[in-house]
């Protein structure tokens, strides 16, 4: 099924690209685009998950246990659950590799960890509401993410630093 198989990727709108770049992924063709706008939301997804269960539970352990892989999403040229697409569903599916992180990626990994970390060590001190709005509003952001593919901290660091390729010599 991998070798001549084309993933069915239907139509790429002017919105998908532009959504995909602001997450600092440039220079790819609708083709591309269209094969990995999804797999792109596939990390969120977990983290956003794994954050709800946490915050549900109140649990600053099951928070604290997700930290170093938001982190490593930061650090790392790309997150440590697209691990799971890369040696599984890539493989099943035929699909093309991600690209590498850029920064604005790697900004919305650091505030994700900022977020779980802040919730987890409030829900530790005893907060429980302030945990929750921690948690949740790291979930409703990814929930963005996973759903439409906007990314609320790259949209901020667009803001903060130029849309991405703003600053490249052509």
């Amino acid at each position: 099924m991998r070798a001549d198989h084309e993933l069915s990727v239907g139509s790429v709108t002017a919105v998908d690209r532009r959504r995909v770049e602001a997450q600092g992924f440039l220079g790819l063709d609708d083709r591309q685009i269209g094969q990995i706008k999804y797999w792109l939301r596939l990390s969120p997804a977990i983290c956003m998950t794994w954050t709800a269960c946490g915050t549900v539970l109140q649990s600053a352990p099951v928070l604290w246990a997700l930290a170093p892989f938001a982190l490593l999403g930061a650090l790392l040229p790309g997150h440590p659950f697209d691990l799971l697409y890369t040696f599984g569903i890539r493989r099943l599916t035929g699909g093309p590799a991600l690209p590498r992180y850029p920064l604005p990626r790697r900004f919305a990994c650091l505030l994700a960890t900022l977020m779980i970390v802040g919730a987890a060590w409030i829900f530790q001190s005893g907060w429980i509401l302030a945990g929750q709005l921690f948690g949740w509003g790291l979930v409703g952001a990814a929930l963005v993410n996973v759903t439409t593919g906007f990314c609320i901290p790259s949209f901020i660091y667009g803001l903060l630093f130029g849309p991405p390729g703003s600053c490249q010599v052509e």
